[in-house]
């Protein structure tokens, strides 16, 4: 499974408004999370995961969600292509990022918030979650 955009879109008249991702189902998920990375340190980097997808949306602000396929889990490749997806709030959409995929969330404005959804259940974790050093893969800020 390839990562992709499951695109919303977002209502308004005169009562406010009503952002929606229509094309996304919760079937599969176990759990979530809110991440607000602080100012000081705005990229959350690098996290992999073995058996979990994850599913981003964010709710206020923007930021980029950067991942990476793992060629290799004990010691993957420094070379492998890092692929960039801007979210915002304005923009009504979850990214889904499948099993097998190492991620990095970077905010790009003070108090974003971004949910992230997993498939995998809590006591499956242990046996999923794979860190590397936030410098492991170099961000660029052109991306």
């Amino acid at each position: 499974m390839e990562p992709k955009i499951i695109q919303g879109g977002k209502f308004s008249d005169h009562r406010g408004s009503i952002s929606y991702v229509n094309g996304f189902s919760f079937a599969n998920i176990e759990r979530f999370y809110i991440i607000s990375n602080s100012q000081e340190n705005p990229i959350r980097a690098w996290q992999g995961h073995k058996l979990d997808a994850k599913n981003f949306y964010c709710f206020s602000g923007s930021f980029k969600i950067h991942f990476i396929k793992i060629d290799n889990w004990e010691n993957p490749s420094k070379n492998l292509v890092i692929e960039t997806v801007l979210v915002s709030e304005s923009d009504s959409k979850i990214v889904h990022i499948p099993a097998g995929y190492a991620n990095a969330i970077e905010s790009l404005e003070v108090n974003s918030k971004l949910a992230s959804f997993s498939t995998l259940p809590l006591g499956k974790v242990s046996e999923d979650d794979v860190r590397y050093p936030s410098d492991y893969w170099i961000i660029n800020n052109g991306q």
